[in-house]
C-alpha cells in the first residue's frame, strides 16, 4: 500500500466529515436558484377592509391545455369586488378566495393547443374572480391582446367598464344621434366610459349625476348638465332642461331610483338597469337578522342590487338590504305596452359563457381606442399592500375614473420615498 492510499484509508474525524458536508450543502444552496414566490390578495372572511389579506405563495402555476400563465402588472377594482368582500356577490367561489375580475400583464407560458397567444404578449384578462395575484392561470379566450401604446394601468381599467358601457348603450339602449341620456355615477369607471362612448355619437345630450366637486371634470369630459345628487333632486333638474324627459337612463342604483328613471323616460325610452350583484337569501333569514324574530317563511328573495345604494359601510348593511328589497321596481307587461317604454337588465358576470359575443365588443372598443375616441381615466394606483385604502377610495366615492391595484409599489411612490 502506497503512502497516499494509506492516508486515504485513515478515517477522518467526525467533526471534519460534518464540516465537509456543511460546506457541500452551502455550495449546493448557493448554486440552486431560490423557489419562486408570488403575491396574492385573499378574501379570508366577509366584512371590512381588513378581511382582504396579502399572502405570498411558493411555486409557480402551470397552464393546462388551452390556458395561459400571465404575470400580472395591474388589476382593476370594481364594485363587484367591494360587494364580494361584504358577501353580497353571488359569483364568487367559496372562501377563502381571491377577488379580481380584470387585470393586465405579460404572457409567461402557454398551454397545449394555444396558437393565438405567445410568450411575451401583453394582454388584458377578464375572469369571474381570482385575478388579484402576481401570477394567474386563465383560459386563453379570456385574454385580449393590448393595443400598441396602451399602458398596463389602462389595460386593467378597460374591459369591465367599457364592455358594460358599450353593451348597455348600443346593444340595449340603441343610442342614436340627437338623443338624450341620464348617466348616474358619471365620474366612476362605467360612467366615464359611458360618457366617452356617448361622444362617439353626434349631438347626444348628457345629464350626469356626481358630487359637486367632480362637476368641472364632468364638463371637461362632455357632460352638458352635471347634477349634484347630494344637494338637488336630479329628477327636477333633468326636467328643467328636458321637460319631456330623456331617451335613455343608465341605472346602477336600483330600488326607488328605478321608478324615478322609468318616469323620466320619453315615449319609446329605455331604462337599462345594470347590477353588480344578485343576492339570494330566504326572506326568513333577512327578517331574523333584522329583528331577531324567527319566522317559517321559505320564500326566497332575490335582490338585484344597485351597488351605490347598497354600499353604506365596510360591512353588509341589513337595513340597506331590506330597503332595497322593499323598494324593488316592479311593472307588468301590460303597463309597459301602455307606457311605450322599455326596461332592460344587464349583468356582465352572467355573460361569462358568451366569449364570442364579448370578443366582438372588445374588438369594437379596441378600434375606438386606436382612433383616440376612448381612453381609460385612471383615478389612482395602489400597491397590493394598500388594498384597504384602495377599496375605501372607491367605496367613499372619492374616485374620478378607475382605481388600480399593482403587485409592486408604483414608481412614483418609490421616488417620493427616495
Amino acid at each position: 500500500m502506497s503512502g497516499e492510499e494509506a492516508a486515504a484509508a485513515v478515517p477522518q474525524p467526525p467533526e471534519e466529515e460534518n464540516k465537509e458536508e456543511e460546506v457541500q450543502q452551502e455550495t449546493e444552496a448557493l448554486e440552486k436558484p431560490p423557489e419562486p414566490t408570488y403575491k396574492c390578495l385573499v378574501l379570508a372572511a366577509h366584512g371590512g377592509y381588513d378581511k382582504v389579506k396579502l399572502q405570498v405563495r411558493k411555486g409557480s402555476p402551470t397552464p393546462a391545455s388551452g390556458q395561459l400563465l400571465v404575470r400580472v402588472r395591474a388589476c382593476g377594482l370594481n364594485f363587484a369586488d367591494l360587494l364580494g368582500r361584504q358577501g353580497l356577490y353571488d359569483r364568487l367561489p367559496p372562501l377563502p378566495t381571491t377577488l379580481g375580475m380584470e387585470c393586465s400583464g405579460v404572457v409567461e407560458a402557454v398551454g397545449e393547443g394555444v396558437t393565438d397567444r405567445k410568450v411575451g404578449d401583453k394582454v388584458m384578462v377578464m375572469n369571474r374572480a381570482g385575478l388579484w395575484q402576481e401570477l394567474v392561470v386563465v383560459p386563453a379566450n379570456h385574454s385580449f391582446v393590448m393595443p400598441e401604446g396602451m399602458s398596463f394601468e389602462e389595460g386593467a381599467a378597460f374591459l369591465v367598464n367599457y364592455i358594460t358601457a358599450y353593451m348597455i348603450l348600443f346593444d340595449f339602449g340603441n343610442l342614436r344621434p340627437s338623443q338624450s341620456i341620464l348617466i348616474h355615477m358619471a365620474a366612476g369607471g362605467v360612467g366615464t366610459a359611458a360618457v366617452q362612448l356617448c361622444k362617439t355619437v353626434d349631438n347626444v345630450t348628457i345629464f350626469g349625476t356626481a358630487s359637486g366637486s367632480k362637476h368641472e371634470t364632468l364638463k371637461e369630459n362632455g357632460v352638458a348638465h352635471p347634477i349634484d345628487y347630494r344637494t338637488s333632486d336630479y329628477v327636477e333638474e333633468v326636467l328643467k332642461t328636458a321637460p319631456k324627459g330623456v331617451d335613455i337612463v343608465l341605472d346602477p342604483l336600483g330600488g326607488s331610483d328605478t321608478l324615478k328613471a322609468f318616469n323620466l323616460l320619453k315615449p319609446m325610452g329605455k331604462v337599462i338597469l345594470y347590477v353588480w350583484s344578485v343576492c339570494n337569501m330566504p326572506l326568513a333569514t333577512l327578517v331574523q337578522d333584522l329583528t331577531g324574530v324567527k319566522t317559517h317563511s321559505c320564500l326566497i328573495t332575490s335582490l338585484a342590487v344597485g351597488s351605490a345604494n347598497l354600499l353604506t359601510g365596510q360591512k353588509k348593511n341589513l337595513i340597506a338590504l331590506a330597503k332595497t328589497w322593499w323598494n324593488q321596481f316592479s311593472i307588468s307587461a301590460l303597463q309597459l305596452i301602455h307606457a311605450n317604454k322599455a326596461v332592460c337588465g344587464y349583468h356582465l358576470g352572467h355573460l361569462d359563457g358568451e366569449w364570442e359575443l364579448i370578443a366582438g365588443v372588445v374588438a369594437s372598443l379596441i378600434n375606438l381606442y386606436k382612433q383616440g375616441k376612448i381612453k381609460p381615466k385612471i383615478d389612482s394606483v395602489w400597491p397590493f399592500e394598500q388594498v384597504g385604502d384602495a377599496m375605501r377610495q372607491m367605496q367613499d366615492k372619492k374616485n374620478i375614473g378607475k382605481v388600480i391595484l399593482v403587485p409592486e409599489t408604483p414608481k412614483q411612490e418609490n421616488k417620493e420615498e427616495n
